[in-house]
């Protein structure tokens, strides 16, 4: 049985496609998320950006929630990891066009760490679509612990709600090369820089600061009345030493993401992307030392000219590197 806290979010797309038809094309552009686990959404691993930057003067601002249900444990040497819990992170983005090749922007999240309500939904979902448990289904429910320790010290444990600003970032943008016409294509350079705001004891935060440089690339192809796009990300982030386990962190990692989208009709977009980096830790535990892989799948439903709603649900390709399950909703607007 599905949670009845949980229907009013399945209802949500349908309650808004009535109203939604009206809209001009909805641009096809890639989920702004990424690996959501607890010890590495602390790091300043930036989201894809846009490869079509605003023109001069132009706002865009974002406000997005991603609940994030976790649930892994793990042992191998002197260090054991053991994850449960639910995250939610909101999101503010904001960005805006300064010259026709420039753009600067803006990221504000706000954490909350809890013992959540999905537990049994989640064991639904793995059940249905037949995924491990990895005795998720024996583990009591809405239960918070992220814990981690090496030879015998706690050295992080957040068992208690915890909740505040998390580390804000810093983003630039300049335009490489672009047309706007019948079918757009561009690509452009990032920069963000993540500084230390949030509290590392609680997983707020890292306690390092983050510099970020990637490339990000977008081309989309008419199809009669739909539309097909294709669009790529990939860089380096590089970070000081922080507050969470930091003999063991690295300091530089490389990330990437491809992707791809359908408009079968001007007010709806179908997406799918893969999100992918290499470790932020040197460690045995495959949570910390293995390369992440994760899956998101969704859409944007237009409510308006310059309004969309976008729905995604992220799931770990690469098992125990990135988060059990993540649902996403985005409310995004351009003024």
């Amino acid at each position: 049985m599905i949670p009845r806290r949980i229907l009013p979010w399945l209802a949500l797309p349908w309650l808004l496609l009535a109203g939604s038809a009206w809209s001009a094309d909805l641009a096809i552009s890639p989920f702004q998320t990424g690996n959501r686990a607890p010890m590495t959404q602390i790091f300043g691993l930036p989201t894809p950006g846009h490869a079509l930057l605003l023109p001069p003067g132009e706002h865009a601002a974002e406000l997005a929630l991603d609940t994030t249900q976790n649930y892994t444990h793990n042992s191998s040497g002197d260090e054991s990891a053991f994850f449960d819990g639910e995250t939610y992170r909101f999101n503010l983005n904001l960005r805006r066009g300064l010259t026709p090749r420039f753009e600067v922007g803006l990221d504000v999240p706000y954490l909350m760490h809890r013992g959540g309500f999905l537990d049994g939904f989640i064991e639904g979902w793995h059940d249905t679509f037949t995924l491990p448990q990895n005795g998720r289904d024996r583990a009591s429910r809405d239960r918070l612990r992220y814990s981690y320790i090496r030879n015998g010290k706690q050295e992080v444990l957040v068992d208690d709600h915890a909740q505040g600003l998390g580390d804000i970032r810093l983003n630039a943008a300049w335009q490489l090369t672009r047309s706007t016409g019948g079918e757009p294509w561009g690509a452009a350079l990032h920069a963000a820089l993540k500084l230390p705001t949030g509290d590392s004891d609680d997983l707020l935060g890292s306690g390092s600061t983050d510099l970020s440089l990637w490339l990000s690339g977008n081309r989309t192809w008419l199809r009669e009345n739909s539309a097909v796009a294709l669009f790529g990300s990939c860089g380096f982030m590089g970070m000081t030493d922080g507050d969470v386990i930091e003999e063991r962190q690295r300091n530089l990692v490389g990330f990437a993401m491809l992707g791809g989208g359908w408009r079968p009709w001007s007010w709806l977009v179908l997406k799918l992307q893969i999100d992918g980096h290499t470790p932020l830790y040197d460690s045995d535990l495959k949570e910390l030392g293995d390369p992440a892989a994760l899956l998101t799948v969704g859409g944007d439903l237009a409510l308006g000219n310059k309004t969309a709603l976008e729905i995604g649900v992220s799931e770990d390709i690469a098992t125990e590197t990135a988060p059990d399950v993540v649902f996403r909703l985005a409310l995004r607007s351009r003024f």
